[in-house]
């Protein structure tokens, strides 16, 4: 595993995606690149499980009860996060994305051969908001109570999600 870039991100309630206004999303720009296979071992090792390999929804969505990890196994992705109004990112295999609870993400276009991996701290069950009216109510309670991961899903207990999401 190579030393990568690593960017937090914040987005804001944009009125039908909450996101997660407390926590940045953390993208780790080519930290699994040459190396895709080792996505999801590291993952689980990390205590990141209940873990899915296939693609990301066509539609804004969002899980309140839990956070989630993606890495690109193959093939190469654009998603937005954050809402309508959120950010658009490339991400290509290797790449690695932490979206905390309330975080809208959507794809817009994928290569052929795409495919992800995501991931739960504890292995959480995840609900499913598309950022409709009537979901609103409880939506902030619920992301306020998920429980902060006990490790970085890349780099385990010395990752930068420590310092990122204050979890000394």
């Amino acid at each position: 595993m190579k030393h990568e870039k690593v960017t937090p991100m914040r987005f804001q309630d944009d009125g039908e995606i909450p996101n997660n206004e407390n926590l940045p999303v953390i993208l780790y720009s080519g930290v699994f690149a040459g190396n895709p296979n080792d996505i999801r071992p590291a993952f689980e090792r990390h205590n990141w499980s209940n873990t899915w390999v296939g693609g990301v929804f066509d539609y804004h969505h969002y899980h309140s009860n839990a956070h989630e990890v993606l890495g690109v196994l193959n093939g190469h992705v654009s998603i937005k996060i954050g809402g309508r109004d959120g950010t658009t990112f490339d991400l290509e295999q290797g790449d690695v994305i932490v979206l905390p609870a309330g975080t809208g993400h959507k794809e817009m276009s994928s290569s052929f051969e795409f495919e992800i991996v995501g991931a739960y701290p504890f292995g959480m069950e995840y609900n499913l908001k598309t950022g409709r009216p009537e979901e609103r109510p409880g939506v902030f309670e619920d992301i306020k109570k998920v429980p902060l991961p006990d490790q970085d899903p890349v780099y385990g207990t010395e990752g930068p999600m420590f310092e990122m999401w204050h979890m000394e």
